[in-house]
């Protein structure tokens, strides 16, 4: 990893820019994020015992602060991208420990959403400050270096719930309730402030000092708007229902949900992030938003389809394996972010557009929740997963209209 790898960490990264804390701070919030994310769906299975309607009015709360990111951003336009930062673990952290007290649905719901806004500060300010420590020209792998660092994080995380559930099994023999759930929910609190302590070992720069315009579209990022919401429509549906079909269809347990979860984040992290990133680098954000969703578009057909075209011996495999494909993919991403920066004139203007995203995607997203679950229920995950793959080919042909930018 480039962690360890002190020549091409600096070739990356400006000197004396707080790079090293950064990163490592954000790999230890994805060792926390991996804790929680791994036991999120079997928590709401298993413990609330929720349906597919029910799923899907889960994430329309905890999609909210996506959509309202926006106006967060314009009430929090006197943070520096670093307060912000550490503010977002901070919210995460309370709303992990909450989850360890016995509740019903609703207050679950909405500690979930309370947990939705930590993530959601952190997502725009994570992309724009590894873009901001970057050297000229390595930008595409400085956003690979962070998706990979939280990808490695997500792994350990994965790992570590999966074993604490192994180990609450065999050794305690507690196999159920919520025991297991909330060690790991602890272990992610517990991991959250770590990160914020790191975050803190870096003072300030006055660099960073952002005053960050309040409510920033401009019809010159259109076309990043545009592909924001297929991106949404495309991503929600994996995020939310594919865990979902891992687990009331094939009847996947914690431990299984959690290794699969670390094994598709370590190979995101070894091949997937750095690989995009450098790919985006060398043959431009335009090819990689066309070529991933064409890609993306079967991937979605075969998860979907897999128990109908196949035995469920070889069913199981497919949606595993696509499953992972899925996650590789969505580091594509990356190239929508530097087609937003090309069109910035500003660090500040950068993470405001970027922002401004995530709300745009959301607006998508918070409808399919709800749309998407009742769906489940009535007609399966045959029909959620060819709207995901129409969402992909939309996607590369709108990339098509992109103008074509300058090689080095």
């Amino acid at each position: 990893m480039i962690f360890f790898d002190r020549k091409a960490f600096d070739k990356v990264c400006r000197p004396n820019s707080g790079a090293a804390a950064f990163f490592t701070s954000v790999l230890v919030w994805g060792i926390g994020v991996g804790c929680f994310s791994a036991v999120y769906n079997n928590f709401l299975v298993e413990i609330h015992d929720v349906t597919g309607t029910q799923r899907g009015l889960v994430v329309f709360f905890s999609e909210i602060p996506g959509v309202s990111l926006v106006a967060l951003f314009a009430l929090l336009a006197r943070f520096s991208d670093w307060q912000i930062l550490k503010m977002g673990a901070l919210i995460s952290l309370l709303a992990v420990l909450l989850l360890t007290l016995p509740m019903g649905l609703p207050p679950t719901i909405a500690v979930i959403t309370v947990w939705a806004l930590g993530e959601h500060l952190v997502m725009p300010v994570r992309q724009s400050l590894a873009l901001s420590l970057a050297r000229e020209g390595q930008s595409g792998e400085s956003l690979g270096i962070v998706t990979g660092a939280t990808n490695f994080g997500t792994v350990a995380g994965a790992l570590a719930a999966a074993a604490v559930f192994f180990v609450c099994a065999r050794c305690f023999d507690v196999s159920g309730g919520r025991f297991p759930y909330d060690i790991v929910f602890l272990l992610a609190a517990l991991l959250l402030g770590i990160s914020f302590l790191i975050a803190q070992l870096v003072k300030d720069p006055p660099s960073q000092k952002t005053r960050r315009p309040s409510f920033y579209f401009r019809r010159k990022y259109w076309r990043f708007y545009v592909l924001e919401l297929f991106y949404g429509a495309r991503k929600q549906v994996f995020i939310t229902f594919g865990p979902f079909v891992l687990i009331k269809l094939y009847g996947l347990n914690t431990s299984q949900v959690a290794l699969l979860f670390s094994l598709s984040a370590l190979l995101s992290a070894i091949f997937g992030a750095r690989l995009i990133g450098k790919l985006t680098d060398r043959f431009g954000y335009r090819n990689i938003m066309i070529y991933d969703t064409v890609i993306l578009f079967f991937v979605c057909l075969l998860y979907g389809y897999a128990r109908d075209i196949f035995p469920m011996a070889i069913a199981l495999p497919v949606v595993c394996v696509n499953y992972v494909l899925d996650t590789m993919i969505s580091h594509a991403s990356i190239a929508t972010n530097l087609y937003a920066r090309t069109l910035s004139e500003s660090q500040e203007e950068l993470t405001a557009t970027l922002s401004s995203g995530i709300s745009v995607n959301h607006v998508i997203t918070i409808v399919l929740a709800l749309l998407g679950g009742m769906a489940f229920d009535k007609w399966g995950a045959g029909v959620l997963f060819s709207f995901s793959a129409l969402m992909a080919l939309l996607n590369s042909a709108f990339a098509l209209t992109i103008p074509k930018e300058r090689q080095a």
